[in-house]
This record gives C-alpha cells, structure tokens and sequence, in this order.
C-alpha cells in the first residue's frame, strides 16, 4: 500500500501541469483500492467555467470511469484545502477521506475557516487528513502568484 505522501505527490504532478498553462496550480487525484482512478487540475481560467476547480473535475472523472456518482471506498488528494464548492461536492459524492496539503486561509472549508467535510449535521461525512507535503504544495501556489505579480509590474 503506498502512502498519503505518494499519492500528494502524483496530485502535484497535475498542479505542475495546471501551472505550464497558466492556471493556479492545483492539482488532485482520487484513489480506490490502491489505484489512482482519476486525476485532473485546475482549468477555470481556460475553460471561463467557476466550477473547474481540480478536485470537482477529478471527481466527475471518477463517477464517470466507476459509472456512479457514489464514489464510495475512495480518497481525494489534493494540494490546496477545499473551497466551499468543492467541500460540498466531497460531501454529495460520498468520498470517504480527503487528504489535502496547503492550507487555504482565505477559503479552506476542511478546517481553516470551518470544516464542512466533517460537520455532523451532514448526512454524509468524509475523515480529512491535513498538512500533507504542505511545503511543497505551498511553494508551488507561492511562486506561481510571485511571478504573476511580477509579470503584471511589467
């Protein structure tokens, strides 16, 4: 079985390649039975779509390659705290953890401003495990908004 940190790793694999095109790098997997079953990263700026965070596109993959939205025995990595939306989409997709990396303090809703994943008047509630390669998550987030900062000086 391999670990919280290896699979952190492939969900940063994908933030690497949300940042080659210029989208805030975050990236997500979702893992069943020791396998990676879905992977994707941020497009909201390519696509214009609100809703094209990483961890709501891994998750219609999955539902799509398991053919239910029920998504049951699996695990979401992914390398920023869940937003609110994406919170929410945890919650109705039944994932039962969701391991994620760099807190977000403007947005986090898996324990930073509150934590809807593991709020008991859900009916449904997903384990979270935090701080996973924070560093590394955070790094990439920090310098993608260093250069966009420098670029926009220019």
């Amino acid at each position: 079985m391999e670990t919280h940190e290896f699979y952190m790793k492939k969900a940063i694999e994908e933030a690497k390649k949300a940042e080659k095109m210029g989208e805030v790098p975050i990236g997500a997997v979702i893992v069943k039975d020791n396998e990676v079953i879905a992977s994707a990263y941020n497009l909201r700026e390519i696509t214009q779509q609100p809703i094209a965070h990483a961890e709501c596109l891994a998750i219609r993959e999955a539902s799509r390659k398991l053919g239910t939205w029920r998504l049951t025995g699996c695990t979401l990595y992914v390398t920023l705290e869940p937003c609110p939306m994406c919170a929410g989409a945890i919650i109705q997709s039944r994932l039962d953890a969701v391991v994620f990396g760099a807190y977000d303090p403007k947005a986090g809703c898996a324990g930073t401003l509150m934590n809807l994943i593991e709020d008991e008047r859900f009916n449904h509630r997903a384990d979270v495990i935090s701080g996973v390669l924070e560093d590394s998550c955070g790094q990439l987030l920090t310098s993608f908004f260093r250069k966009l900062r420098e670029k926009r000086r220019r």
